[in-house]
């Protein structure tokens, strides 16, 4: 599992994508060029200089073993149960009774089936 991601704020959101667009939201357009017989260009967008690749020997992949994913693994469970709604002890009751009552009433249901298919097998058999 990876690790959890932070939500950005609004704001950041933003401020990324106006850096993206430029200042005035306008995509910079060449101006068109004097011979109509050449191709259309096609407007360049925006795009951000990258930086030169630096060429560096990979890190050694360490590796994890049972314990220590084991250790990431709970610690991820923590932070998603604290985002569970939990319901209040007067609906933990209530749901408990119904489950408790339909059980109650579907067990004298299967109990009179069973004693009534058991005593017409008794007959047929007789």
């Amino acid at each position: 599992m990876g690790r959890l991601k932070r939500k950005k704020q609004s704001s950041q959101k933003k401020k990324k994508k106006q850096d993206a667009m430029g200042q005035t939201g306008q995509v910079a357009v060449p101006a068109a060029t004097a011979d109509s017989t050449t191709s259309v260009k096609k407007a360049k967008t925006f795009s951000p200089k990258k930086s030169a690749v630096v060429s560096r020997p990979a890190p050694a992949k360490v590796r994890d073993n049972v314990f220590t994913r084991s250790i990431q693994f709970l610690r991820e469970v923590k932070i998603e149960l604290k985002k569970v709604t939990w319901p209040s002890r007067k609906q933990t009751v209530g749901s408990t009774a119904v489950v408790i009552i339909l059980i109650t009433i579907i067990a004298f249901f299967l109990g009179a089936v069973d004693i009534g298919l058991s005593a017409l097998v008794k007959l047929v058999l007789q």
